[in-house]
């Protein structure tokens, strides 16, 4: 089964030659064999079983949905009603939500099949999954190497053939970078595209559900299901939903641009430098316009990304206080000392490092200086973005300076391990659409993701390209 897209496995069943419960079995064999990546913290193997007897039924009267034969883990920021959410975090052990996301929701009603809950980096907050409270998932081409955070469980799962597809979170590359890291496809789709009800909140108004998958078709018709507007979220685009999957390799020409900088930077590998410089050329070949480009922000844009999300992040995990739900300290004489006893034992050290970051750039004698001065830089990023996709298509850039990084070379290294989201931030802050593809591997057989981004709520032209590019 392993890199048979949607479209192959439904020919597969409709022909007979395979049903849906010999597919859930073929993975949770998988799942089952490669337990030492820990991508997975909870298997829902007899429910996904029952699921798959239902939608053969309906596969041999034919009334199945468009995602039959689509087996999809989720993030462990997801919501799926009656089953655990704890965002990797102590804090949140054995919550059980009691609904489900809109994203979960609509890819049961097309007979999408969830196996399981995927790990991630606590709160979403990590760019290795080296902070989960639950231990670190493992990259399948080098055990000894990270998958990419936060969704690194997500990407892993696809990655080794766990599953079809996952459903992860991005909030300033969280989709993007492991999906490089791992060698399979990550969207990130313009902000307010899928609604985010039932998704944890890290920062609001960066956070975004994504899809992970080998296949750009697949991510298509996942996207062509999960996005639209939503009752629920008052912040999920009107704006209508194209048949996705239906526009690829369209055989358009495009006007692309690449910024100079980014492929000059200093901490970009000779390698992905390479790959990158490969795509740009090949794509020149066949008939597209490549240009190079300026843009002045790229110095200013992780520090304003974490001064913003850390900033949110202060605000949404206020919740979290073990009166409600999830953990709570035993030790503490009163209300107070129990809160901050809670948070303390409760948090990991990144999630604390976060919160109190942003607790300070909201504080009253720092606001203006930091808070109100990075919306400042925001906006203009968000503005020369824009601009720029006036007079191009797309701009095409590295998803990740380097390939996977060695377990523990950047943890004790905080400022380093934010830069790895260098080349992710922009459309985050920007509110656009990004997808990596996989574009090659390094000497070390790593490998190497090549970003896309695009207009807003132009998912439907950077899946395009990427159809057309990936490796």
């Amino acid at each position: 089964m392993n890199k048979l897209s949607l479209s192959e496995i439904q020919d597969k069943l409709s022909g007979g030659e395979l049903s849906c419960v010999q597919l859930v079995e073929h993975y949770l064999k998988n799942i089952a064999e490669k337990s030492h990546l820990n991508a997975f913290l909870e298997v829902f193997g007899d429910e996904a079983l029952e699921h798959a007897k239902k939608v053969d039924q309906k596969i041999k009267e034919g009334t199945q949905g468009e995602l039959a034969g689509m087996v999809v883990g989720i993030k462990d920021t997801i919501a799926y009603a009656n089953h655990s959410l704890e965002a990797s975090s102590k804090i949140l052990d054995g919550y059980i939500t009691p609904y489900s996301s809109t994203a979960v929701e609509r890819l049961l009603s097309k007979d999408a099949i969830i196996i399981g809950r995927q790990n991630c980096d606590e709160f979403a907050m990590g760019a290795s999954n080296e902070t989960s409270a639950f231990g670190n998932v493992l990259n399948m081409d080098d055990n000894d190497k990270v998958p990419g955070g936060s969704s690194g469980g997500s990407a892993v799962a696809v990655q080794a053939d766990m599953c079809l597809t996952s459903l992860g979170s991005d909030t300033g590359g969280s989709v993007r970078q492991p999906a490089a890291f791992c060698g399979v496809v990550g969207l990130k789709p313009s902000y307010s595209r899928v609604s985010r009800h039932g998704l944890i909140a890290y920062a609001s108004s960066f956070d975004q559900i994504g899809v992970l998958s080998h296949h750009v078709d697949d991510a298509a018709k996942v996207m062509e299901v999960i996005a639209g507007s939503d009752s629920f979220d008052s912040t999920a685009s009107l704006e209508s939903v194209p048949a996705y999957s239906s526009k690829l390799k369209s055989g358009k020409k495009y006007k692309i641009a690449f910024i100079n900088d980014c492929l000059n930077h200093e901490g970009i590998s000779d390698s992905v430098g390479a790959a990158v410089k490969n795509v740009l050329e090949g794509l020149k070949s066949e008939g597209h316009s490549v240009e190079g480009i300026d843009f002045p922000y790229l110095e200013y844009m992780v520090p304003t990304y974490y001064i913003l999300t850390t900033a949110e992040a202060s605000s949404n995990l206020a919740r979290y206080d073990g009166v409600r739900y999830g953990y709570r300290s035993e030790t503490g004489s009163s209300l107070e000392e129990m809160y901050k006893n809670t948070r303390s034992e409760g948090f990991g050290e990144e999630v604390k490092r976060r919160i109190m970051l942003g607790t300070f750039a909201l504080s009253s004698s720092y606001y203006d200086a930091y808070y109100t001065k990075a919306q400042k830089v925001r906006r203009l990023i968000k503005e020369k973005s824009e601009a720029i996709l006036e007079n191009y298509d797309f701009i095409i850039m590295p998803t990740a300076p380097t390939t996977a990084f060695g377990i523990g070379e950047n943890s004790k290294d905080p400022i380093q391990m934010y830069l790895a989201d260098i080349f992710t931030v922009q459309a985050s802050l920007a509110g656009l659409p990004a997808i990596s593809v996989p574009v090659g591997r390094d000497d070390n057989g790593m490998s190497i993701g090549c970003q896309i981004v695009g207009k807003a709520f132009d998912e439907a032209g950077i899946m395009d390209l990427a159809s057309e590019i990936i490796q």
